[in-house]
């Protein structure tokens, strides 16, 4: 029996690195007698997303969820490992170039709209460019009217075409990135932290816009945040990161409700009691660990509570568990405990 189109996966992840070499000039590294300095910030990433779907990598800062996104969109090249978009490789700038088609069909929402659009453009121009570079329309009346129909469709006016990006909120930026990014009629949107530099109150506002627009043009959606109450929010399946590779991923109601990773569980005793229901918050303990310098065996074992000798020395292996996957020793050999949330005293 044949899969659905729904079924399959638009875009598949498998075995992604990005190393990245820091080292100083050749002559300072003999002079010193120091090494190369390779930062390994995406490390082995592998996933898929389905078609409609929101796939979501959440994780702390530096953990390499924004290389990803780079990754993906062609930003940058890979060290090793395959992009594919419906089945086709576009991981090496060759392959890529070869297949702008792809391409178009993918478009990025960066996550600081004061830094992610011209200041010299009027916004009727920012978002006009996609459409006249990929000629999907000649005629300047027929242009200035899609421009219009896209800012009616993330909720500004069609005479806001005249204004300047510095004439905008920070919420209304976002709209206007929105509105670009979809100009180019993509199926794949990178949101890299979209609403991470908004008030609170706008927050709400520009993820109820992108669900909305999700549900009417049929997007797939590739999510970045380190902030899991928006995850829950907005998401499917959810990836979990840690020092450049994933390790947790699950559906979104599994990994919430069920969390097997340590690091997963850490993350979510931290949110908020949004709820008042008298559970304690708990902040994540220590630090990320240098990407230059990362910890042998297992990245988290400095600290994880169940951590033994064999997380120390034995990078763990990503395996298959009911509804998602998981790569960690301590739920490999049962050593876990069932996960609660901690109740106040």
């Amino acid at each position: 029996m044949q899969k659905s189109d729904a079924d399959q996966p638009i875009l598949q992840v498998e075995g992604l690195r990005r190393y990245f070499d820091v080292s100083a000039p050749w002559l300072n590294r003999v002079l010193e007698g120091k090494d190369r300095s390779i930062v390994r910030a995406v490390d082995g990433v592998s996933f898929e997303i389905k078609r409609g779907e929101t796939f979501s990598l959440v994780g702390e800062s530096g953990c390499g969820k924004s290389t990803v996104a780079r990754l993906i969109v062609g930003l940058y090249g890979p060290t090793a490992g395959s992009i594919r978009f419906e089945g086709t490789d576009i991981g090496p700038s060759a392959e890529r170039a070869r297949h702008p088609d792809l391409q178009a069909r993918m478009q990025m929402i960066f996550q600081d709209p004061y830094a992610s659009l011209n200041p010299r453009w009027r916004v009727g121009d920012i978002i006009a460019e996609p459409i006249r570079f990929r000629k999907l329309l000649k005629d300047e009346k027929q242009i200035a009217q899609r421009v219009g129909e896209l800012l009616s469709q993330v909720g500004l006016s069609p005479l806001d075409a005249r204004k300047y990006p510095h004439e905008f909120s920070g919420g209304q930026r976002q709209r206007v990135s929105i509105a670009r990014a979809l100009a180019g009629e993509p199926e794949f949107l990178v949101c890299d932290e979209p609403t991470s530099a908004l008030d609170v109150s706008v927050q709400a506002q520009i993820l109820n816009l992108m669900k909305d627009l999700q549900r009417r043009l049929g997007l797939t959606y590739l999510f970045i945040s380190h902030n899991l109450a928006v995850v829950y929010h907005v998401s499917d399946k959810v990836g979990v990161m840690y020092l450049g590779r994933l390790v947790e991923w699950a559906d979104k109601k599994i990994l919430f409700q069920r969390p097997l990773h340590p690091y997963t569980r850490m993350l979510l005793d931290a949110i908020p009691d949004l709820d008042m229901t008298g559970r304690q918050r708990t902040p994540v303990a220590g630090e990320v660990p240098s990407p230059l310098n990362p910890p042998s065996g297992c990245s988290f074992h400095p600290r994880c509570p169940f951590a033994n000798e064999r997380c120390k020395s034995e990078i763990p292996v990503v395996r298959a568990v009911e509804g998602g996957a998981v790569a960690c020793h301590a739920v490999e050999e049962g050593r876990l405990p069932p996960w609660k949330i901690q109740a106040a005293a």
